[in-house]
């Protein structure tokens, strides 16, 4: 079994580094993601006992009294960090130009959806998983799409 220092790489490819003993994760240690996310915590028999999450672009999560993009504040944290531009130049997401989006597909946060195949790949263009009913309405309903379409406003009656 795994002991010491170390490395392991899961399938996802997500990747460990840190203290391994018994062949689970030991001590302090962090994930990292293929996102460029990172989770450092300090580990008991492969159980974080506490950790701090922290995404690709610096932001650090925090599980209380977390105010990024709620309804007080819907700035994005690049915007929180550099400031607002100039009115009449929107910014569409944390990253700045956004990705572009292949046509007929939904930026789903951790890679591009198509609603004709049901299927999920990263931004590489990997597999990485199939969407369910709940995720496929959720991504259809709420995320950005690679096409424009024209809604016409009805006023109400």
């Amino acid at each position: 079994r795994m002991e010491g220092q170390g490395s392991y790489t899961l399938p996802t490819g997500t990747e460990y580094r840190g203290e391994l003993k018994d062949g689970m994760f030991e001590g302090e240690g962090e994930l990292l993601f293929p996102n460029g996310g990172r989770y450092r915590a300090v580990w008991h028999r492969g159980v974080p006992t506490q950790g701090k999450y922290t995404f690709a672009d610096g932001l650090e999560y925090n599980d209380k009294k977390w105010r990024y993009c709620d309804g007080y504040d819907r700035r994005f944290y690049t915007e929180i960090c550099s400031g607002l531009k100039p009115a009449g130049i929107s910014q569409l997401t944390n990253l700045d130009p956004p990705r572009k989006i292949p046509k007929g597909c939904y930026d789903c946060g951790d890679g591009f959806y198509n609603p004709e195949t049901r299927v999920v790949v990263d931004y590489k263009l990997r597999f990485l998983r199939n969407a369910d009913d709940d995720e496929h309405e959720w991504i259809v309903r709420t995320c950005r799409k690679a096409w424009d379409e024209t809604i016409e406003h009805k006023p109400k009656p």
